[in-house]
């Protein structure tokens, strides 16, 4: 057994008083977005990007519209520093994109900051120190009053190094390990530093609450951002914003409830790459928002090309089940499950149903980039009649009787259970061609003609068979009925026509095919299937009839 004595709550809840953000139930608006990607995300990663890849990383980020990114912690390495110069140097920051880097309270890291900054057209100074009691007491051995002072040392010298250096700068205070502080010496500290800085409405400062490690479950830090958030200081000239990581993987959780605290601004990575388990995955945030029908202001729209971006820059991996950007996030495997997604799809197609409401899928998967046969219904030995049939309707136009796609779909299972794989849409295509659609028969018809007499419907039509030719008349009560007959007397072979159903596949007029769909039933009330296609609708009647004939004969049920 596992010894759960060692833990304690080592996080700090306030007063019920702050626990309004109870009492809303969605978030109304996008926050203010700020990507970590190209530091906190860069640091976390085994081998940190190149200068090229961050490049390359920088435009994808730009490309999915975030206008605040923290770019690195330039005075840490060479690497960053050189990046921050050849954004500035290159005049690659865009006039509404501000570019963000961090320091540490430490005079000779805060002036190689600016040193670093020089002449940023639009530069977020982001500097921290953690004022937790494990980090007081066990890291630094201060007291909170010079653990304090360490803040304000910090923030004078940035408010005078912004006045001497050349460029466009803010600020942003982070007190590190904001959940392992006691709220109101955090709320002390942060009050301190607004002070010296000393916001208005031209200079909004950035106080950023950071779950440095996940300590309490989600509601507990929401009520300490509203706890923030109603006692700081010059509250409408500060932008409270929010840096959660996801040790407890509750990272987007406390994301969402902080914005319902109070909270103007989220930091965060794609796909939640970050130290440990990670930060806050941005896009599951900001996709949430999306299918609740709130803009996110971030262009996911081909999450394809991003994942591959990601995958190609970081050397990390997408899951294939992280939310909305996983291979399989949208995949139906379950029949009871594609059963309902095709019924679904097919409502939504009849009554021009703008609303999403599809079972199973919580956003369009187009919205995405993602396309309902590759992504949503997919075939194995689980998947049922009804996704097997939406899919080849929807990927290839065959539209199959009820009974005959049930019979398809456990052909299908049966064939993926023997070969224990996924069937792809063109293996389901090859499937049905060969068992059903114009199969080869060992008897062909070489020529018909009809007449209609008032109801009835007769035929002249010539059999061919090992070479030999038979022509036969017969009637019926439609084009049908009479080959049918025919093809009855011709053989001798009993069997009932039990299904006949038909549709116009493409096109119209003289190019349009029409696709025919029989089922055949002898004495042992097996159902033998066959489909035909032609561009004359008796001809692939007839196509149709022969393949039914030729698997029953073979006893292809």
């Amino acid at each position: 057994m596992m010894d759960a004595s060692k833990y304690r709550t080592g996080f700090f809840p306030v007063e019920e008083r702050y626990h309004g953000w109870v009492k809303k139930d969605h978030i109304e608006k996008a926050p203010i977005w700020c990507s970590v990607d190209m530091r906190d995300g860069n640091q976390s990663l085994v081998i940190p990007m190149s200068l090229e890849q961050k490049l390359e990383f920088y435009q994808v980020l730009l490309d999915v519209g975030f206008k605040e990114i923290e770019v690195g912690f330039p005075a840490a390495s060479e690497t960053e520093y050189e990046f921050l110069r050849t954004l500035i140097d290159q005049k690659m920051i865009p006039e509404d994109v501000t570019v963000q880097v961090l320091t540490q309270c430490r005079e000779h890291i805060i002036r190689k900051t600016f040193e670093s900054c020089q002449g940023a057209p639009n530069a977020i100074i982001h500097f921290y120190n953690s004022v937790s009691v494990v980090q007081r007491e066990q890291v630094f051995q201060k007291s909170k009053a010079e653990i304090k002072q360490i803040a304000m040392d910090g923030a004078k010298l940035v408010k005078q190094l912004a006045a001497e250096y050349e460029g466009n700068f803010r600020f942003e205070y982070s007190p590190e390990s904001f959940t392992g502080t006691e709220p109101e010496y955090a709320l002390e500290v942060c009050n301190a530093v607004l002070d010296i800085l000393e916001p208005d409405e031209n200079n909004p400062v950035i106080i950023n609450l950071p779950v440095t490690v996940e300590m309490s479950s989600p509601h507990v830090y929401a009520s300490q951002v509203e706890y923030m958030s109603k006692n700081l200081k010059y509250r409408e000239h500060v932008i409270l914003s929010v840096h959660p990581h996801n040790d407890r993987g509750t990272g987007v959780a406390d994301a969402e409830l902080a914005l319902l605290a109070g909270a103007d601004r989220v930091e965060g990575t794609l796909f939640g790459n970050g130290e440990r388990t990670g930060n806050v995955d941005i896009i599951t945030l900001a996709m949430n928002m999306y299918s609740h029908g709130v803009e996110p202001n971030l262009n996911f729209s081909d999450m394809n090309a991003l994942v591959a971006s990601y995958e190609k820059c970081t050397g990390m991996q997408v899951y294939e089940r992280a939310p909305y950007a996983g291979a399989l996030v949208f995949a139906a495997f379950s029949g009871s499950h594609q059963d309902a997604i095709a019924k679904g799809m097919r409502y939504r197609q009849i009554h021009q149903q703008h609303e999403w409401s599809v079972p199973y899928i919580p956003i369009d998967p187009k919205d995405i980039g993602r396309t309902y046969d590759a992504d949503v219904i997919r075939v194995n030995s689980q998947s049922g009649k009804g996704g097997i049939g939406y899919l080849l309707e929807q990927t290839y136009g065959y539209n199959l009787p009820s009974k005959m796609r049930e019979h398809f779909s456990y052909l299908c299972k049966d064939i993926s259970d023997r070969e224990h794989k996924e069937l792809k849409p063109d293996e389901i295509l090859t499937i049905f061609t060969e068992h059903y659609l114009n199969v080869p028969c060992e008897i062909t018809v070489s020529y018909f003609d009809f007449t209609r007499e008032n109801d009835v419907v007769r035929i002249r039509v010539i059999f061919m068979q090992n070479g030999i030719e038979t022509e036969l008349e017969a009637e019926g009560n439609g084009s049908l009925s009479a080959i049918n007959n025919a093809l009855y007397e011709y053989t001798g072979v009993e069997y009932s026509l039990q299904v006949y159903t038909q549709h116009s596949m493409q096109g119209d007029g003289s190019r349009s095919v029409a696709a025919s769909y029989i089922g055949l039933q002898k004495d042992d009330d097996k159902m033998y299937w066959g489909a035909g296609t032609d561009t004359d609708v008796m001809r692939a009647n007839t196509k149709a009839l022969l393949s039914a004939f030729h698997n029953m004969m073979k006893g292809d049920a």
